[in-house]
Parts: structure tokens; C-alpha cells; sequence
């Protein structure tokens, strides 16, 4: 029988910063502790997610007390090359951080904040759906990378948790281009999990004290679950964030993908949920900690001759739709529309709300993830 992933589970049920740092040093030791994960020495690229500039309260972002308190354990143990940096949805770090002070808090830990604005392509034989990457050059260069992701939802792949943090790990435009190459929930979160294996982040943090329902992962609804959640293993940690929120692992593409690929597991009896006070199994960690009303899309995948005949005609399939009264015409989904020729335009001037081209839209929603004034969603 092979080992079981472990996934520590500590609740947590404020940002204040020696509470998050306590947390985060407790999920560490019953992983084994720092020494585990890095060596004083190493360069250590710490990953949030970043996706755009919002207030920490509206959940779209890693929290700043989860960067601060892991940067904290990281100094306290001897380590003095901390980068912190992300590709961002919009934007840059720095500029996703200004008005913060994080940029201020990090420095006395010796953790420098980077944009991921540069880099060059790397191999990735290995692949199974991509066989290089436009990694980052922080990326390239770093000794071992931690990713602190956020719990939400997402219009592709259902959630995006700790698989879907990666995606940052490339650079610039390379980002945009890669809907345009992986188009699909599969082919995308079968790249997703190459990458995953290429990079191999040695340790995966999801920050759930205040995760994202409905409208994620740019515009959804914070909502508190009082956990983090820590593994080596982001399918397992992924897996416990489903069955919380109670959405069916393997619904999710990153979690169906990243098993078959081997990159983790999904299935409860392969799963080891630790805390504070012990071993607890699955069902004794969603009776405590999980949220049936948690809004995130549960629908099961239809097949058959309906579904297919559906696809064909682009019929009852998944579509971004503007709310023409939150719409301020600020042309941010034009701009982050990846489609050559774009699917979304000023076609009626830019007095009006922008208009969808669906025969061009290829349903990878990064318009919706990018507007600033929730007037996209997805229905």
C-alpha cells in the first residue's frame, strides 16, 4: 500500500498576525517541521496569489498576515534569501501590494518583493499536455518554491485551491496565451498539473480563514471557514478543501487530473487530515469544519448524445455574461481577453457596455476573473 498524504488542518479564525503565525508554525510541525520544506541558505521563492489589486477583506488575494507569518517562520529559522512575488491576473505585485505596508513588514524578515515581469523558456520533457514553459526568471533560479494559495471558486475548474496557485508561475502575456493553447477545463488543468511536477513546490499553504464563494476568484463573496490548510501534496490539500465546501473531489479537473497523472491523490482513504489534537478522519473534519452552503458549482458532468450535440452547437454551455448596471466601461475585460481578435469589444462604442463575440469566446472567463466591479458572471 502506498503512504498516504498527510493534510494538517489548523482552525484559525482571525488575520491578527501572531495568530496566523502561530497557526502556520503549528500546521508545520505536524508536517515535520521547516527542515522538511527548505535549508538555510537556499534561495526560497514564496508564492501567493495575487490575481489583482482588492482590499484583503474581499478574499480575492492571499491574505497579507498568511505571507507575513510564513516569512516570519521562515527568518526565525535561519533563512535570508526570501523572494515573495507573483504573475499577476492585473497588474504587478508591487503594484497589487501598494497601500498595504507589506512590502515594509517583509523587508525585516529579509523578504524581497518581486515582479514576475521577466523570464525565459524551460524545458519540461516530462509532460504529458505541455512540454515546455515561460517560467518566471524568480522561478528559474529559485532553490525551493512555497506556494500560499486562497481557498475560492472558479468559473473553469470549479475551485481554485492550491493545483490552480501555479498558473503564476508564468510570466507576463505567456499567462493570457496559455487559455488560448489549453482551452478547456481538461487540457488546462492537465498543463496546470505539468506544471505542478515541473516546478515541484516543496510545500502548498491555502489560506481558508476568509475564502471566496459564488462569483470567484475575482468577484465572488468572502465567507469565513476559520481553517488553514497545509501539505506536500496539492491534490490532497485541494481534495480537503472540496469535501469541506461539499463538492466532490474528483468533479474538479485539476483533482481528477493531477491523480491520473500522479501528482497527488484525491480519494479520502489515501488522505490523512492532522490537527492539533490528532488524527481525524474525513467526515470528522467536515462535520467540524465544512459548510454545505458554501456556494461553489456542484453539478455533476452530464454525457451523452444531448451534452454532445450541445457542444457542437455552443448550446447550454457555460457563458460570461455582462451585468450592464455594474458596468463602468473600464475595458479591463477587453484588455484581458487572450483571443486573437478579441471575443469582447467596444463594438457599440464606449458609452456602452462591452459585447461578446461567443462564435470567438473560447470559456476561459478571464474576463470575469479581471473585472474590478463584479459586472461578469457566468451562467
Amino acid at each position: 500500500m502506498s503512504e498516504k498524504s498527510e493534510v494538517a488542518l489548523i482552525p484559525c479564525s482571525t488575520y491578527e498576525k501572531d495568530a496566523v503565525y502561530q497557526a502556520l508554525g503549528e500546521g508545520i510541525r505536524l508536517l515535520g517541521g521547516m527542515e522538511k520544506f527548505a535549508v538555510p541558505g537556499e534561495k526560497i521563492v514564496v508564492k501567493p496569489n495575487f490575481l489583482k489589486k482588492a482590499e484583503p477583506e474581499k478574499a480575492v488575494m492571499t491574505h497579507p498576515s498568511v505571507i507575513e507569518g510564513f516569512c516570519r517562520l521562515l527568518f526565525e529559522k535561519g533563512h535570508e534569501r526570501i523572494v515573495v512575488g507573483d504573475s499577476c491576473g492585473h497588474g504587478t505585485t508591487t503594484k497589487v501590494l501598494s497601500g498595504l505596508k507589506l512590502e515594509e513588514s517583509l523587508q525585516k524578515y529579509g523578504a524581497e518583493v518581486r515582479d514576475f515581469t521577466d523570464g525565459g523558456n524551460f524545458a519540461w520533457e516530462c509532460g504529458k499536455q505541455a512540454k515546455s514553459f515561460r517560467l518566471a526568471k524568480e522561478i528559474q533560479e529559485a532553490d525551493a518554491v512555497i506556494s500560499l494559495a486562497k481557498m475560492k471558486t472558479h468559473a473553469l475548474e470549479r475551485i481554485t485551491g492550491a493545483v490552480k496557485n501555479s498558473y503564476g508561475f508564468i510570466y507576463g502575456m505567456y499567462k493570457a496565451k496559455g487559455h488560448t493553447v489549453y482551452p478547456n477545463a481538461d487540457s488546462f488543468a492537465r498543463m496546470l498539473v505539468d506544471l505542478n511536477q515541473c516546478v515541484a513546490p516543496r510545500l502548498y499553504v491555502l489560506d481558508g480563514i476568509v475564502a471566496m464563494e459564488g462569483n470567484g476568484p475575482g468577484s465572488g463573496d468572502p465567507i469565513a471557514m476559520n481553517v488553514l490548510l497545509l501539505s506536500k501534496d496539492p491534490v490532497a490539500l485541494d481534495s480537503v478543501f472540496c469535501h469541506l465546501v461539499h463538492l466532490r473531489p474528483e468533479l474538479v479537473p485539476t483533482n481528477d487530473h493531477g491523480e491520473r497523472m500522479g501528482l497527488g491523490t484525491w480519494k479520502r482513504e489515501q488522505i490523512r487530515v492532522l490537527t492539533l489534537g490528532g488524527e481525524i478522519s474525513m467526515s470528522e473534519a467536515v462535520k467540524k469544519y465544512g459548510n454545505p452552503g458554501f456556494q461553489v458549482d456542484r453539478r455533476p458532468v452530464k454525457k451523452g448524445i444531448w451534452t454532445n450535440l450541445a457542444g457542437v452547437l455552443q448550446t447550454f454551455q457555460k457563458k460570461p455574461r455582462i451585468v450592464p448596471d455594474k458596468c463602468v466601461k473600464c475595458g479591463i475585460c477587453v484588455q484581458s481577453c487572450p483571443v486573437e481578435g478579441k471575443a469582447i469589444s467596444f463594438k457599440k462604442g464606449k458609452n456602452e457596455p462591452p459585447v461578446y463575440d461567443y462564435s470567438k469566446c473560447i470559456r476561459c472567463f478571464c474576463c470575469q476573473e479581471m473585472c474590478p466591479r463584479k459586472a461578469i458572471i457566468v451562467k
